[in-house]
């Protein structure tokens, strides 16, 4: 290990962390149906078994094949659910495209079963494949939509709670990922992990556009709205393997109650985090309509703890049409939302912009300040609860820990009080000096709120394991600090209001920026 006890760790302290650390390190832990629209049956070798309590589910083998092993052209299987989330037992359509004769699907469920990190729960048959094309660009909105006929029903019957991964496989051996969520119906007393499937659709480029680009690279033809029809390009789901899987590995390998949701629920009115323990965004949450906002201001203020474990969180304002299955976002060419003088309050741009700004530092505590960075997280108050057991002392610094997108306590612009800044990292964005901060504040209904203030945060959980294995430089001593950290949160943040068990907040700000 790369580290001494000056570096900011105790030998004893770093050794304990170093073990926890381990949910990173699978190395260091563990090595048929026809087209239609009927129910696919499991395969004989399928494992589909009742639901269990979560508990239980945890301490369950896992299946280490999860993993894509050769994708392939882009056309030799691809996939996508008809559904975001569905609650346990419902089922939900998959439309399959592939140029191979023959394809199955298998469902993981993602967690951190004893380092493998994920479990299958279901297999279905072999099922003839069928060429669907590469969709179709239509409207003004520049909306990707493949437009497939369904291949397969699939009942969730049995299956515990989760995130999942869908995994195509070709007879030739080609795969492709399709994610799903099967969300909670409940919260109470749990700790909800939000999956930020609005965000994943954003940066979806698949059939040539998203929100940030169109099929000639330039901004100016990007979609101004991004359909669900459609799979995910790349592996098929990187947001979530990179920003949320380790924090959901972390989760579930210390034994939490734990309830998930994604934020296009939040969105649809579900009451998942009524009487929620805490809420829990995992990395890189940037797209938020305003009644998403609005669910999660109302469960902090009953008293729901709130971290943030990235940056750049809640900064796009974006409406979801078509039953939830199209993101809409205008951002600069917000004056052709057709929303932007009838419904000022819901035009889609970012959330700080007029019309209606409501900068997003009101629930979060920190406001968003730039890209791209890469600098250290350098430790401000080390006697805090969330760094307890680590060693740390003021001044110590954890190389590429900031970056990409950072965030920064700003008194300009709406910000809860008493807030105490944990983090202070000096940085420079295209040229401009600035400071990354992670910062705690406790709202009078009792909740603790905690903003990371870096979008590595999440992914340096698995920094240097075989499933991360560059994650910019980030090495095993930062690991180590970042999972007891997260640790020290999910455990403090799981028993209920912060401000009513652990110390409040020293407001710092004033002597931090000396302002």
């Amino acid at each position: 290990m790369d580290v001494a006890p000056r570096d900011g760790l105790g030998r004893r302290g770093f050794l304990r962390v170093a073990c926890a650390a381990a949910v990173g390190s699978v190395a260091a832990c563990a090595p048929g149906s026809r087209e239609g629209s009927t129910p696919a049956s499991p395969s004989p070798s399928a494992t589909s078994s009742p639901a269990r309590k979560p508990a239980a589910e945890r301490l369950l083998p896992g299946d280490a094949d999860w993993r894509l092993r050769r994708r392939g052209p882009d056309e030799a299987i691809e996939g996508y659910g008809d559904r975001a989330s569905v609650l346990p037992g419902e089922s939900f359509g998959l439309h399959v495209s592939t140029t191979e004769g023959r394809y199955r699907v298998t469902a993981y469920r993602m967690g951190w079963y004893g380092g493998t990190l994920a479990r299958r729960v279901w297999r279905s048959g072999w099922m003839k494949g069928r060429d669907q094309g590469r969709g179709r660009l239509a409207g003004d909105t520049r909306t990707v939509r493949a437009g497939w006929r369904r291949s397969l029903t699939v009942s969730t019957e049995g299956w515990p709670e989760g995130v999942y991964l869908l995994r195509l496989d070709t007879e030739r051996g080609h795969q492709r990922y399709v994610p799903l969520v099967v969300r909670s119906a409940s919260g109470a007393g749990r700790t909800v992990l939000v999956h930020a499937t609005p965000t994943w659709q954003a940066y979806n480029r698949w059939g040539g556009y998203s929100l940030y680009y169109g099929e000639d690279g330039r901004y100016e033809s990007r979609s101004l709205a991004v359909s669900f029809d459609r799979p995910y390009d790349s592996t098929g789901m990187e947001k979530f393997l990179i920003h949320e899987r380790p924090v959901v590995a972390l989760a579930e390998r210390l034994g939490l109650p734990l309830a998930y949701t994604t934020g296009g629920d939040l969105e649809a009115g579900d009451d998942v985090l009524t009487g929620a323990s805490a809420v829990i965004f995992l990395g890189h949450d940037e797209y938020w309509t305003p009644g998403m906002r609005r669910t999660v201001t109302e469960a902090r203020d009953a008293g729901a703890n709130l971290a943030f474990l990235g940056a750049n969180t809640c900064y796009r304002r974006v409406r979801m049409e078509e039953d939830g299955k199209l993101v809409v976002c205008y951002k600069t060419a917000v004056d052709r939302d057709p929303l932007v003088r009838t419904r000022p309050s819901l035009a889609t741009t970012d959330f700080r912009a007029a019309p209606k700004a409501d900068p997003e530092s009101s629930l979060i505590g920190v406001y968003y300040d730039g890209y791209p960075v890469d600098a250290p997280f350098v430790v401000h108050e080390p006697r805090h609860w969330i760094f307890a057991g680590t060693g740390v002392r003021r001044g110590d610094a954890f190389a590429h820990l900031v970056g990409v997108e950072y965030d920064r306590v700003n008194t300009d612009v709406p910000t809860p009080r008493p807030l105490q800044i944990l983090a202070h990292s000096p940085v420079t964005c295209v040229g401009r000096p600035s400071f990354a901060d992670a910062a705690y504040y406790t709202a009078p209904g009792g909740a603790g709120v905690f903003a990371s203030g870096t979008m590595r945060w999440a992914e340096t959980l698995m920094a240097r394991t075989r499933d991360l294995p560059r994650a910019h430089g980030i090495d095993a001593r930062t690991r180590a600090f970042v999972t007891a950290t997260t640790t020290n949160l999910l455990k403090g943040f799981a028993e209920g209001p912060a401000a009513e068990r652990l110390p409040a907040p020293d407001d710092n700000v004033r002597r931090t920026y000396r302002a």
